[in-house]
């Protein structure tokens, strides 16, 4: 997927949103956005979305030396999410069809995202929760997910955000959880979640977990350690959540079912469906 220009001021908003959160000092602000933008200048725009983020956030956390501004926004919405958890594992349960309505809830957990905007409200969470129960399902069709999911016995589950990962849970505890295998990003960005997302919401307790060893808000493949490549290159069947990981893994050479909601028109372009659509996508 090609990047457009569009994706540059979405970088520049949210790399003036972050800074702003870690200090009130405007020569830092200036500091910051004038690297970002010298950065973006040399860059090679054909990269994914992605990949700009990460160059973005390795010269925030240089120039102010914060490793993760959004930490207590993620333990917000990881607090939020898990006291949302037992009533909708009862939806899930009382469903007629428990596996579907645990992807649509998955999906809809993917509106936990700091990156397009960092004024996200428990409302918007809520909000998505109703919409993606009643909200039509896009992209491929559900029962060869559900046949796909049965027959893999190697499954890597790729995690997107803090908070989201609750609503991945729901939908794991659906699924042969003892073949999947939790990923989550080698260090903080944005608000992605890491290790002790997975530790704090129980997703570790249930299946393993590992880091794919990036920092980047997507799985840039090259960018990631040798040991993720290796269960990458084993795994029969991937879950991939977001657009992050939807931008950077889409020419994988691997049966992938990308599970997210469509939040910016580059992905919207590419997938063909509005922005807000709720899309369960096989590569």
């Amino acid at each position: 997927m090609k990047t457009h220009l569009d994706c540059i001021p979405c970088l520049i908003r949210h790399t003036l949103e972050t800074v702003g959160q870690i200090t009130d000092d405007e020569a830092v602000h200036e500091e910051v956005l004038r690297s970002v933008l010298r950065e973006t200048a040399e860059m090679d725009l054909s990269v994914p979305p992605p990949m700009m983020a990460q160059a973005a956030y390795r010269l925030m956390r240089r120039l102010t030396g914060i490793e993760d501004p959004y930490k207590e926004s993620k333990e917000r919405f990881n607090r939020l999410a898990l006291a949302l958890y037992p009533r909708l594992k009862r939806v899930c349960e009382r469903s007629t069809d428990p596996v579907q309505t645990a992807v649509r809830l998955a999906i809809a957990g993917n509106v936990i995202d700091l990156g397009p905007t960092a004024s996200l409200e428990d409302s918007h969470i809520r909000d998505a929760i109703e919409d993606a129960l009643e909200a039509p399902l896009q992209g491929s069709d559900f029962e060869e997910f559900r046949r796909s999911v049965n027959a893999a016995k190697r499954i890597l589950y790729l995690g997107d955000n803090a908070g989201e990962i609750v609503f991945d849970r729901l939908l794991i505890e659906k699924l042969p959880y003892k073949n999947i295998t939790f990923v989550v990003r080698g260090a903080a960005i944005i608000n992605d979640v890491t290790i002790a997302d997975a530790r704090s919401t129980g997703i570790a307790d249930l299946v393993e977990v590992i880091d794919n060893g990036s920092d980047a808000p997507g799985t840039i493949v090259d960018d990631c350690s040798a040991a993720f490549r290796r269960r990458l290159d084993d795994a029969d069947l991937i879950i991939a959540k977001g657009q992050g990981n939807f931008e950077t893994l889409n020419a994988a050479d691997k049966t992938v079912y990308y599970l997210l909601t469509v939040k910016c028109p580059v992905v919207s372009r590419h997938v063909g469906r509005e922005i807000g659509s709720l899309i369960l996508l096989r590569s």
